[in-house]
């Protein structure tokens, strides 16, 4: 299954951001499993229109969690689950990083989870 990665300059989410949780949720959902080959920084950069540099550091914040293993002159590789961090905490680490920043702006709860809900339907519609 080919790696499917979309970058919205709308999200107000950094790039390298988004391309690091996509491929987190390709590799949770089984899409992408041990072993399989990352496309080159290069070449991914080029196809979704970003500097080599947001490419890189996704691939270096996927490393530094586990979730890949660069091997020099071969390329990056989806690596065995052991020691990943459960998908369960990091949409816990998130919720929480979503709630103080909103706490951050004003927001009240109801206005946060609407927002969160829209984005969720808007997600589900692409």
């Amino acid at each position: 299954m080919p790696l499917r990665i979309v970058v919205d300059t709308e999200s107000g989410l950094a790039p390298w951001r988004q391309v690091q949780d996509q491929i987190v949720r390709a590799i949770s959902i089984g899409a992408l499993t041990e072993g399989t080959r990352l496309p080159p920084i290069r070449q991914l950069s080029r196809d979704l229109g970003l500097a080599s540099g947001t490419v890189a550091r996704a691939y270096r914040e996927l490393e530094a969690a586990g979730w890949v293993a660069t091997a020099r002159a071969r390329g990056t590789f989806v690596t065995a689950p052991t020691g990943r961090p459960d998908p369960g905490e990091l949409l816990r680490e998130a919720a929480e990083e979503f709630a103080a920043r909103a706490r951050e702006l004003g927001a009240d709860p109801d206005t946060a989870t609407a927002l969160v809900r829209e984005h969720w339907a808007d997600r589900d519609s692409r």
